[in-house]
């Protein structure tokens, strides 16, 4: 009998989206149960150490971290994304590891009250985006053809720039013309387009606003 899965998720969580990628592009079947990290219920911290989603359920097992669960996926259901040599595959892992590292400056976007700070974060962010340009090939996803995990990291990245370039021009794809190509066939990639909330757009605008950040300043001027 398959395993049971349940993958316990946060609308807005871009890790949640690499594990529902991941489900997707391996058609496996499993159960979604959304829950408000604001109010974390007591059943959710039982079953997670960190109080952070993805949590993924196996039956009665338990994995937590984004990159655990896809590993696992992986390893369990076919078709394989990641490539079987050791190198190729340890060098994918680092640039997944270097997807986490810009979920983080776009949450210092996200947020930030500084006008320094912004835009010193949207230069590392271009800069960020130019090493990963250098690593692109011919496409049209990261390692050529075939869809892999880091395809899978980067997709939620791309997703906040969806709504971002709707409230500015900020400018950090503008010298990277493989990339900018890499996001928009990410996009169209069912698995992708269907990892969030159909709402997903106007929650993250709510967010921005409720943050009193730049962007949120940068959404009244778009208005």
């Amino acid at each position: 009998m398959p395993a049971q899965l349940t993958l316990i998720s946060f609308a807005l969580c871009p890790y949640v989206q690499r594990a529902a990628i991941v489900l997707r592009e391996k058609e496996i079947a499993y159960e979604r149960i959304d829950i408000d990290l604001a109010n974390k219920p007591d059943w959710f911290l039982k079953l997670s150490p960190l109080g952070k989603v993805p949590v993924l359920k196996v039956d009665g097992e338990v994995l937590f971290e984004s990159a655990v669960i896809a590993e696992y996926l992986d390893e369990a259901y076919q078709p394989r994304l990641h490539p079987a040599d050791a190198l190729a595959k340890a060098r994918h892992r680092a640039w997944i590891e270097f997807a986490s590292s810009i979920l983080a400056d776009i949450w210092i976007v996200e947020t930030t009250p500084d006008e320094t700070v912004f835009a010193d974060r949207l230069a590392l962010l271009g800069a960020k985006f130019a090493r990963v340009e250098a690593e692109l090939g011919d496409g049209p996803f990261f390692a050529g053809a075939a869809f892999c995990l880091v395809d899978a990291a980067f997709a939620p990245v791309f997703r906040y720039f969806d709504v971002f370039d709707a409230i500015a021009d900020l400018g950090v794809f503008d010298a990277t013309p493989k990339v900018r190509a890499w996001r928009k066939a990410l996009a169209a990639r069912p698995s992708v387009r269907d990892a969030v909330v159909p709402d997903y757009p106007e929650r993250l605008r709510s967010f921005l606003r409720k943050q009193g950040g730049v962007m949120a300043r940068r959404m009244v001027l778009a208005a």
